[in-house]
Protein backbone atom coordinates (compact mmCIF):
# COMPACT_ATOMS: atom_id res chain seq x y z
CA UNK A 1 0.00 0.00 0.00
CA UNK A 2 1.35 3.40 -0.95
CA UNK A 3 2.18 5.86 1.82
CA UNK A 4 0.17 9.03 2.34
CA UNK A 5 1.29 12.61 2.84
CA UNK A 6 -0.06 15.03 5.41
CA UNK A 7 -3.10 15.79 3.19
CA UNK A 8 -4.03 12.11 3.02
CA UNK A 9 -3.04 11.73 -0.63
CA UNK A 10 -1.26 8.53 -1.60
CA UNK A 11 2.34 8.81 -2.79
CA UNK A 12 2.09 6.71 -5.91
CA UNK A 13 4.59 8.49 -8.18
CA UNK A 14 8.33 7.93 -8.43
CA UNK A 15 10.44 10.92 -7.33
CA UNK A 16 11.37 13.37 -10.04
CA UNK A 17 15.02 14.37 -10.66
CA UNK A 18 14.23 17.81 -9.25
CA UNK A 19 12.94 16.36 -5.98
CA UNK A 20 16.00 14.12 -5.62
CA UNK A 21 18.30 17.07 -6.35
CA UNK A 22 16.54 19.21 -3.74
CA UNK A 23 16.91 16.38 -1.21
CA UNK A 24 20.65 16.12 -1.96
CA UNK A 25 21.01 19.87 -1.43
CA UNK A 26 19.51 19.37 2.02
CA UNK A 27 21.96 16.54 2.71
CA UNK A 28 19.29 13.84 2.37
CA UNK A 29 20.91 10.92 0.53
CA UNK A 30 20.71 7.14 1.07
CA UNK A 31 23.33 5.95 3.56
CA UNK A 32 24.14 2.65 5.26
CA UNK A 33 26.04 2.79 8.55
CA UNK A 34 26.59 -0.95 8.42
CA UNK A 35 28.17 -0.68 4.97
CA UNK A 36 30.50 2.06 6.21
CA UNK A 37 31.46 0.00 9.27
CA UNK A 38 32.10 -3.13 7.24
CA UNK A 39 34.25 -1.35 4.64
CA UNK A 40 36.20 0.53 7.28
CA UNK A 41 36.93 -2.55 9.38
CA UNK A 42 37.83 -4.64 6.34
CA UNK A 43 40.23 -1.98 5.08
CA UNK A 44 41.71 -1.67 8.58
CA UNK A 45 42.18 -5.43 8.80
CA UNK A 46 43.72 -5.61 5.33
CA UNK A 47 46.04 -2.73 6.17
CA UNK A 48 47.03 -4.45 9.41
CA UNK A 49 47.70 -7.69 7.55
CA UNK A 50 49.73 -5.94 4.84
CA UNK A 51 51.51 -3.34 6.95
CA UNK A 52 51.63 -5.47 10.09
CA UNK A 53 55.34 -6.31 9.72
CA UNK A 54 56.14 -2.59 9.83
CA UNK A 55 54.16 -2.18 13.07
CA UNK A 56 55.74 -5.33 14.56
CA UNK A 57 59.23 -4.14 13.70
CA UNK A 58 58.53 -0.75 15.28
CA UNK A 59 57.22 -2.40 18.44
CA UNK A 60 60.28 -4.65 18.61
CA UNK A 61 62.58 -1.63 18.36
CA UNK A 62 60.64 0.19 21.07
CA UNK A 63 60.75 -2.77 23.45
CA UNK A 64 64.41 -3.43 22.72
CA UNK A 65 65.30 0.20 23.33
CA UNK A 66 63.31 0.50 26.55
CA UNK A 67 64.46 -2.83 28.04
CA UNK A 68 68.10 -1.91 27.62
CA UNK A 69 68.23 1.20 29.81
CA UNK A 70 71.53 2.34 31.27
CA UNK A 71 71.77 2.76 35.05
CA UNK A 72 72.52 6.42 34.55
CA UNK A 73 69.25 6.97 32.66
CA UNK A 74 67.27 5.42 35.51
CA UNK A 75 68.28 8.28 37.76
CA UNK A 76 68.18 10.97 35.06
CA UNK A 77 64.79 12.54 34.35
CA UNK A 78 66.06 13.87 31.02
CA UNK A 79 67.23 10.40 30.05
CA UNK A 80 63.80 8.93 30.77
CA UNK A 81 62.20 11.74 28.79
CA UNK A 82 64.43 10.88 25.86
CA UNK A 83 63.31 7.27 26.07
CA UNK A 84 59.67 8.34 26.15
CA UNK A 85 60.11 10.69 23.17
CA UNK A 86 61.99 8.09 21.14
CA UNK A 87 59.37 5.41 21.92
CA UNK A 88 56.49 7.68 20.93
CA UNK A 89 58.23 8.70 17.71
CA UNK A 90 59.04 5.14 16.67
CA UNK A 91 55.55 3.90 17.51
CA UNK A 92 53.97 6.74 15.53
CA UNK A 93 56.22 6.17 12.50
CA UNK A 94 55.46 2.45 12.58
CA UNK A 95 51.69 3.02 12.68
CA UNK A 96 51.61 6.03 10.34
CA UNK A 97 51.07 4.04 7.08
CA UNK A 98 48.18 2.11 8.66
CA UNK A 99 46.68 5.30 10.07
CA UNK A 100 46.90 6.96 6.63
CA UNK A 101 45.02 4.05 5.05
CA UNK A 102 42.37 4.27 7.79
CA UNK A 103 41.91 8.02 7.26
CA UNK A 104 41.49 7.45 3.52
CA UNK A 105 39.00 4.65 4.15
CA UNK A 106 37.08 6.88 6.57
CA UNK A 107 36.64 9.47 3.81
CA UNK A 108 35.75 7.01 1.05
CA UNK A 109 33.52 4.52 2.90
CA UNK A 110 30.58 6.93 3.50
CA UNK A 111 30.26 7.74 -0.22
CA UNK A 112 30.04 4.07 -1.24
CA UNK A 113 26.24 4.46 -1.07
CA UNK A 114 24.69 7.77 -2.10
CA UNK A 115 27.89 9.25 -3.51
CA UNK A 116 29.76 12.37 -2.42
CA UNK A 117 27.46 15.06 -1.06
CA UNK A 118 28.23 18.16 0.98
CA UNK A 119 25.39 20.35 2.16
CA UNK A 120 25.53 23.35 4.43
CA UNK A 121 21.80 22.96 5.04
CA UNK A 122 22.47 19.63 6.74
CA UNK A 123 24.64 21.48 9.29
CA UNK A 124 21.81 23.78 10.33
CA UNK A 125 20.16 22.88 13.66
CA UNK A 126 16.74 21.20 13.43
CA UNK A 127 14.60 22.22 16.39
CA UNK A 128 11.98 19.67 15.38
CA UNK A 129 14.31 17.01 16.76
CA UNK A 130 13.81 18.54 20.22
CA UNK A 131 10.09 17.83 20.04
CA UNK A 132 9.45 14.98 22.52
CA UNK A 133 6.32 13.83 20.68
CA UNK A 134 8.25 13.45 17.43
CA UNK A 135 11.00 11.68 19.36
CA UNK A 136 8.51 9.15 20.72
CA UNK A 137 7.15 8.60 17.22
CA UNK A 138 10.64 7.89 15.92
CA UNK A 139 11.32 5.61 18.88
CA UNK A 140 8.35 3.37 18.03
CA UNK A 141 8.61 3.69 14.24
CA UNK A 142 9.21 0.87 11.77
CA UNK A 143 12.73 2.16 11.19
CA UNK A 144 13.55 1.90 14.92
CA UNK A 145 12.19 -1.64 14.99
CA UNK A 146 14.35 -2.57 12.03
CA UNK A 147 17.39 -0.98 13.68
CA UNK A 148 16.71 -3.02 16.82
CA UNK A 149 16.61 -6.29 14.88
CA UNK A 150 19.74 -5.24 12.99
CA UNK A 151 21.58 -4.57 16.25
CA UNK A 152 20.58 -7.94 17.62
CA UNK A 153 21.62 -9.62 14.38
CA UNK A 154 24.97 -7.79 14.33
CA UNK A 155 25.77 -8.74 17.91
CA UNK A 156 24.82 -12.34 17.19
CA UNK A 157 26.73 -12.63 13.94
CA UNK A 158 29.84 -10.84 15.20
CA UNK A 159 29.73 -12.78 18.47
CA UNK A 160 29.50 -16.14 16.73
CA UNK A 161 32.29 -15.15 14.33
CA UNK A 162 34.52 -14.03 17.20
CA UNK A 163 33.95 -17.33 19.04
CA UNK A 164 34.73 -19.37 15.91
CA UNK A 165 37.91 -17.38 15.26
CA UNK A 166 38.98 -17.77 18.89
CA UNK A 167 38.43 -21.52 18.68
CA UNK A 168 40.51 -21.63 15.51
CA UNK A 169 43.50 -19.98 17.24
CA UNK A 170 42.99 -21.32 20.77
CA UNK A 171 45.85 -23.79 20.48
CA UNK A 172 48.33 -21.21 19.22
CA UNK A 173 47.65 -18.23 21.48
CA UNK A 174 49.25 -19.70 24.68
CA UNK A 175 52.49 -20.37 22.80
CA UNK A 176 52.95 -16.68 21.96
CA UNK A 177 54.10 -16.09 25.54
CA UNK A 178 56.95 -18.59 25.06
CA UNK A 179 58.07 -17.36 21.66
CA UNK A 180 60.99 -14.99 21.17
CA UNK A 181 59.78 -11.35 21.02
CA UNK A 182 61.03 -10.82 17.45
CA UNK A 183 58.73 -13.66 16.31
CA UNK A 184 55.91 -13.16 18.80
CA UNK A 185 55.21 -9.56 17.74
CA UNK A 186 54.91 -10.40 14.05
CA UNK A 187 52.71 -13.43 14.66
CA UNK A 188 50.52 -11.53 17.12
CA UNK A 189 49.85 -8.73 14.61
CA UNK A 190 49.09 -11.30 11.89
CA UNK A 191 46.61 -13.13 14.13
CA UNK A 192 44.91 -9.84 15.04
CA UNK A 193 44.63 -8.95 11.36
CA UNK A 194 43.02 -12.28 10.44
CA UNK A 195 40.66 -12.05 13.41
CA UNK A 196 39.59 -8.57 12.24
CA UNK A 197 39.10 -9.79 8.66
CA UNK A 198 36.91 -12.74 9.65
CA UNK A 199 34.84 -10.73 12.11
CA UNK A 200 34.43 -7.87 9.60
CA UNK A 201 33.50 -10.29 6.83
CA UNK A 202 30.66 -11.56 8.95
CA UNK A 203 29.07 -8.11 8.59
CA UNK A 204 28.57 -8.78 4.88
CA UNK A 205 25.42 -10.70 5.77
CA UNK A 206 24.05 -7.64 7.56
CA UNK A 207 25.06 -5.32 4.73
CA UNK A 208 23.34 -7.47 2.09
CA UNK A 209 20.11 -6.87 3.99
CA UNK A 210 20.69 -3.28 5.10
CA UNK A 211 21.68 -1.71 1.75
CA UNK A 212 18.52 -2.78 -0.17
CA UNK A 213 16.45 -1.79 2.85
CA UNK A 214 18.00 1.70 3.01
CA UNK A 215 17.49 2.21 -0.74
CA UNK A 216 13.87 1.07 -0.43
CA UNK A 217 13.26 3.36 2.54
CA UNK A 218 14.82 6.31 0.75
CA UNK A 219 12.78 5.73 -2.40
CA UNK A 220 9.58 5.41 -0.37
CA UNK A 221 10.37 8.63 1.47
CA UNK A 222 11.04 10.46 -1.81
CA UNK A 223 7.86 9.25 -3.54
CA UNK A 224 5.39 11.94 -4.54
CA UNK A 225 1.67 12.32 -4.94
CA UNK A 226 0.23 12.97 -8.37
CA UNK A 227 -0.65 16.50 -7.32
CA UNK A 228 2.94 17.17 -6.20
CA UNK A 229 4.20 16.05 -9.61
CA UNK A 230 1.71 18.36 -11.34
CA UNK A 231 2.64 21.30 -9.11
CA UNK A 232 6.33 20.74 -9.77
CA UNK A 233 5.75 20.68 -13.51
CA UNK A 234 3.79 23.92 -13.26
CA UNK A 235 6.52 25.60 -11.21
CA UNK A 236 9.28 24.30 -13.46
CA UNK A 237 7.77 24.66 -16.91
CA UNK A 238 4.94 27.09 -16.26
CA UNK A 239 1.20 26.60 -16.34
CA UNK A 240 -0.18 24.85 -19.45
CA UNK A 241 -2.47 27.82 -20.16
CA UNK A 242 0.47 30.24 -20.11
CA UNK A 243 2.62 27.92 -22.23
CA UNK A 244 -0.20 27.54 -24.74
CA UNK A 245 -0.63 31.30 -24.93
CA UNK A 246 3.10 31.77 -25.47
CA UNK A 247 3.11 29.18 -28.27
CA UNK A 248 0.12 30.91 -29.86
CA UNK A 249 1.88 34.27 -29.78
CA UNK A 250 5.01 32.71 -31.23
CA UNK A 251 2.99 31.19 -34.07
CA UNK A 252 1.30 34.51 -34.75
CA UNK A 253 4.64 36.31 -34.87
CA UNK A 254 6.06 33.66 -37.20
CA UNK A 255 3.01 33.92 -39.45
CA UNK A 256 3.32 37.70 -39.61
CA UNK A 257 6.96 37.43 -40.60
CA UNK A 258 6.04 34.81 -43.17
CA UNK A 259 3.25 36.96 -44.62
CA UNK A 260 5.59 39.90 -44.99
CA UNK A 261 7.67 37.74 -47.38
CA UNK A 262 4.74 36.75 -49.62
CA UNK A 263 4.91 39.93 -51.79
CA UNK A 264 8.43 38.87 -52.83
CA UNK A 265 7.22 35.54 -54.27
CA UNK A 266 7.25 34.76 -58.01
CA UNK A 267 4.29 32.38 -57.90
CA UNK A 268 1.66 31.00 -55.52
CA UNK A 269 0.66 27.36 -56.03
CA UNK A 270 -2.63 26.30 -54.44
CA UNK A 271 -4.72 23.18 -53.81
CA UNK A 272 -6.87 25.41 -54.51
CA UNK A 273 -8.54 25.95 -51.10
CA UNK A 274 -6.74 23.82 -48.52
CA UNK A 275 -3.07 24.56 -49.26
CA UNK A 276 -1.01 27.43 -50.63
CA UNK A 277 2.76 27.72 -51.09
CA UNK A 278 4.73 30.80 -52.13
CA UNK A 279 7.90 30.24 -54.20
CA UNK A 280 10.67 32.59 -55.20
CA UNK A 281 13.40 31.87 -57.70
CA UNK A 282 16.57 33.96 -57.86
CA UNK A 283 18.85 32.69 -60.61
CA UNK A 284 21.54 35.09 -59.45
CA UNK A 285 21.56 33.68 -55.92
CA UNK A 286 24.09 31.32 -54.39
CA UNK A 287 21.69 28.36 -54.24
CA UNK A 288 20.17 28.64 -57.69
CA UNK A 289 17.01 26.72 -56.68
CA UNK A 290 13.45 27.86 -55.89
CA UNK A 291 12.94 28.81 -52.23
CA UNK A 292 9.78 28.38 -50.17
CA UNK A 293 8.86 31.80 -48.71
CA UNK A 294 5.52 30.86 -47.11
CA UNK A 295 3.03 28.05 -46.80
CA UNK A 296 -0.26 27.53 -45.05
CA UNK A 297 -3.51 25.65 -44.93
CA UNK A 298 -7.15 26.69 -44.88
CA UNK A 299 -7.46 30.26 -43.48
CA UNK A 300 -3.71 30.85 -43.75
CA UNK A 301 -3.78 29.61 -47.35
CA UNK A 302 -6.61 32.01 -48.12
CA UNK A 303 -4.64 34.88 -46.57
CA UNK A 304 -1.62 34.01 -48.75
CA UNK A 305 -3.84 34.10 -51.87
CA UNK A 306 -5.29 37.47 -50.86
CA UNK A 307 -1.82 38.99 -50.44
CA UNK A 308 -0.76 37.48 -53.76
CA UNK A 309 -3.75 38.97 -55.59
CA UNK A 310 -3.15 42.34 -53.96
CA UNK A 311 0.46 42.29 -55.20
CA UNK A 312 -0.36 40.90 -58.66
CA UNK A 313 1.46 37.62 -58.08
CA UNK A 314 0.36 34.68 -60.27
CA UNK A 315 -1.77 32.13 -58.40
CA UNK A 316 -1.83 28.70 -60.04
CA UNK A 317 -4.08 25.82 -59.04
CA UNK A 318 -1.88 22.71 -59.15
CA UNK A 319 -3.12 20.55 -56.22
CA UNK A 320 -0.55 17.66 -56.42
CA UNK A 321 2.42 20.03 -56.57
CA UNK A 322 1.11 22.31 -53.80
CA UNK A 323 0.63 19.34 -51.46
CA UNK A 324 4.06 17.89 -52.35
CA UNK A 325 5.84 21.17 -51.59
CA UNK A 326 3.76 21.80 -48.45
CA UNK A 327 4.71 18.49 -46.84
CA UNK A 328 8.31 18.16 -48.08
CA UNK A 329 9.71 21.67 -47.61
CA UNK A 330 10.09 23.98 -44.62
CA UNK A 331 9.85 27.75 -44.83
CA UNK A 332 13.17 29.29 -45.90
CA UNK A 333 14.43 26.03 -47.48
CA UNK A 334 14.83 25.26 -51.16
CA UNK A 335 12.58 22.66 -52.69
CA UNK A 336 13.83 19.03 -52.92
CA UNK A 337 15.70 17.95 -56.02
CA UNK A 338 12.91 15.52 -56.86
CA UNK A 339 10.57 18.45 -57.50
CA UNK A 340 12.99 20.51 -59.59
CA UNK A 341 11.49 19.43 -62.93
CA UNK A 342 7.90 20.07 -61.85
CA UNK A 343 8.69 23.52 -60.40
CA UNK A 344 10.78 24.40 -63.43
CA UNK A 345 7.75 23.87 -65.66
CA UNK A 346 5.71 26.14 -63.41
CA UNK A 347 8.36 28.89 -63.35
CA UNK A 348 8.66 28.68 -67.15
CA UNK A 349 4.89 29.15 -67.41
CA UNK A 350 5.07 32.16 -65.01
CA UNK A 351 7.82 33.68 -67.14
CA UNK A 352 5.64 33.30 -70.23
CA UNK A 353 2.76 34.96 -68.37
CA UNK A 354 4.98 37.95 -67.60
CA UNK A 355 6.06 38.13 -71.22
CA UNK A 356 2.41 38.01 -72.26
CA UNK A 357 1.45 40.86 -69.92
CA UNK A 358 4.26 43.03 -71.27
CA UNK A 359 3.08 42.36 -74.82
CA UNK A 360 6.25 40.56 -75.84
CA UNK A 361 4.55 37.19 -76.35
CA UNK A 362 1.13 35.62 -76.57
CA UNK A 363 -0.76 34.00 -73.70
CA UNK A 364 0.83 30.66 -72.78
CA UNK A 365 -2.54 29.01 -72.36
CA UNK A 366 -3.55 26.55 -69.66
CA UNK A 367 -1.36 26.14 -66.58
CA UNK A 368 0.92 23.07 -66.68
CA UNK A 369 0.16 19.82 -64.82
CA UNK A 370 3.67 18.49 -64.12
CA UNK A 371 4.27 14.89 -63.12
CA UNK A 372 4.99 14.48 -59.39
CA UNK A 373 7.36 11.70 -58.25
CA UNK A 374 5.53 9.00 -56.29
CA UNK A 375 7.52 9.62 -53.09
CA UNK A 376 6.16 13.21 -52.94
CA UNK A 377 2.53 12.42 -53.60
CA UNK A 378 0.20 13.12 -50.67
Amino acid sequence: MAKENEDGQEKTEDPTPKRIQEAREKGDVPRSKDLNTMLLTLVAAAALLTLGPIIAEALKDVFRYNFSIDRVDLFDTQGMFRHLTHSAKESLMGMLPTMAVLVLATLIAPISLGGWNFSTKALAPKFSRLNPIEGIKRLFSLNSLVELFKSIAKVSVVGVSAVLVFLAYRMELPYLAWMAPEYAFGRMVEILAWVAIWVSSSLILIVLIDVPFQLHQYNEKMRMTLQEVKDEMKNTEGKPEVKGRIRQLQREMANRRMMSDVPQADVIITNPTHYAVALKYDDAGEIGAPELLAKGGDELAMKIREIAEANDIPVLQIPPLSRAIYYSTEIGDVIPEGLYMAVAQVLAYVYQLKQSKSGKAGHPGKAPSPEIPSEYKK
